[in-house]
């Protein structure tokens, strides 16, 4: 069942997509060369309790630690451990925050020192993904227009779309109906309405869009080997459009995307 949230709710959320954001924004700009996926972990679980949050991924279904850290190849839920940053990876980093019972879900794909020009359109590419996805998520719209406006710009580029795995609702707990796929046909689904918050979270891939999982039980890699990237933000739709609850200060081109309506597209 979609539980739609009222705009105390929403306001709650905010703040704890507050803590989610600047977080996260620190630990992009802590991650370097030398450090060990554990320390990034610290340092958010810390930051996320010195905020009065709770780390949500920590415990969840068994997952052991406040992030998933995904280095690479690998597309989500790595799980942080020894594994030294090196120059020349990128690290994507998914974390999420429970404050006063609602939970706000946030990710992002960084350099580590000096990438290569093929890694860094693939950074790019994914963060339009995303930021093209929140733009169709607008009243009266469908659910799959959000996946269509991420599949296409994702295709348009070269690039995979992971079918495996999809973003979601969220609210008192982190994974809430609906689903959201990131590819499908525009125009299909639940008609989007005010009170409707998701995590919308595009995995893209530089090669297949295949993927398998590892023996830990969590790790999911591409199945080539090839680079992934990883964006996601919590948005609830207002009557305004679509309000960023984990927007970053500074983040890259965050609001500057039109509106997005396929009818009108269609009907060109």
């Amino acid at each position: 069942m979609i539980t739609m949230k009222s705009a105390r709710e929403i306001e709650i959320m905010r703040r704890s997509g507050k803590i989610t954001s600047s977080v996260l924004a620190m630990l992009l700009r802590s991650a370097k060369p030398g450090m060990t996926l554990r320390e990034v972990d610290r340092l958010a679980e810390k930051g996320i309790r010195e905020q009065g949050g709770i780390p949500t991924f920590k415990g969840y279904r068994g997952f052991p630690a406040s992030i998933c850290a995904s280095v690479n190849e690998v597309v989500v839920h790595g799980i942080p451990g020894d594994r030294v940053l090196r120059d020349g990876d990128i690290l994507s980093i998914d974390i999420g925050t429970t404050f006063q019972k609602y939970v706000s879900d946030s990710a992002a794909t960084v350099a580590i020192g000096t990438i290569t020009a093929e890694a860094k359109r693939l950074l790019h590419v994914t963060q339009e993904c995303l930021m093209l996805g929140i733009a169709a998520m607008q009243k009266g719209n469908r659910l799959s227009d959000i996946g269509h406006a991420v599949q296409r710009h994702a295709e348009k580029n070269g690039y995979g779309v992971v079918r495996a795995l999809v973003g979601h609702g969220v609210g008192r707990s982190m994974h809430e109906e609906p689903q959201v796929p990131n590819w499908g046909r525009p125009g299909e689904g639940i008609i989007l309405r005010p009170g409707l918050v998701l995590a919308i979270e595009p995995m893209i891939t530089q090669g297949t869009y295949e993927v398998r999982s590892l023996t830990d039980g969590w790790t999911i890699v591409t199945a080539d080997g090839k680079l992934a990237a990883h964006f996601e933000h919590t948005i609830a739709l207002t009557e305004e459009g679509p309000r960023i609850l984990t927007l970053r200060d500074h983040d890259f081109m965050e609001l500057d995307v039109a509106p997005y309506r396929p009818k009108e597209e269609l009907a060109a």
